[in-house]
């Protein structure tokens, strides 16, 4: 192997290591414990306190796992409408923002932007360290309405998620969805239909 062709093998591996790490392995969820449910469901409330505390990888694996993860091989934890399965997650973030790949427990980047502020038009929008952005496939066959409808049993998981974990979250229909759809990279099929912020309590 030549000096130059090492070189240039070397700068590829360095680009591929670069882009991968643009991606968030998260370690597996935690699928036991918390709270009991009637505990939860006591303690469940929405608050806009946030503080700008960042949520480590593992609590964030288990809120998305929680919210909308696999809990059998092919079923999740929360329904939809003739098993459509057509929402999708995203993780707007301090440091980017993010396709949640469920099958995989992987953040994908799809931007390395701060777009906490796309997320929403309260103030405690860009301060809050978790926003999540409910985008609707279109393309798998289910309506927009039945989006909303399954819309809302993730973000009850998460609701009582952030109640078992000593997390504060509110969810939230005010948000500029052609800015999201700019910041996400949405296509013509995909629709934001729902928002909701997590964090910690100022």
């Amino acid at each position: 192997m030549t000096k130059r062709t090492f070189s240039i093998s070397l700068l590829l591996l360095t680009f591929a290591i670069t882009m991968a790490a643009q991606d968030i392995q998260l370690p597996k969820p935690k699928t036991t414990g918390g709270m009991p449910l009637m505990e939860a469901l006591s303690k469940r409330q929405s608050n806009r306190d946030f503080s700008d505390k960042e949520l480590d990888n593992q609590t964030l694996s288990d809120l998305l796992w929680a919210a909308w993860g696999y809990n059998r091989p092919d079923k999740r934890t929360a329904p939809s409408s003739r098993n459509k399965q057509e929402l999708e997650l995203y993780v707007v973030m301090k440091n980017g923002s993010y396709l949640y790949d469920a099958q995989n427990n992987l953040l994908k980047q799809v931007s390395n932007q701060d777009n906490r502020k796309a997320a929403g038009m309260q103030p405690f929008v860009s301060v809050a360290p978790v926003n999540i952005i409910f985008v609707a496939d279109k393309s798998k066959g289910s309506d927009l309405e039945s989006s909303h409808t399954n819309s809302g049993f993730i973000s009850q998981n998460i609701y009582l998620f952030c109640a078992s974990e000593g997390l504060i979250t509110v969810v939230r229909g005010m948000f500029d969805a052609k800015a999201l759809t700019t910041a996400l990279s949405l296509n013509e099929n995909q629709v934001p239909i729902l928002a909701q912020t997590v964090g910690y309590k100022k």
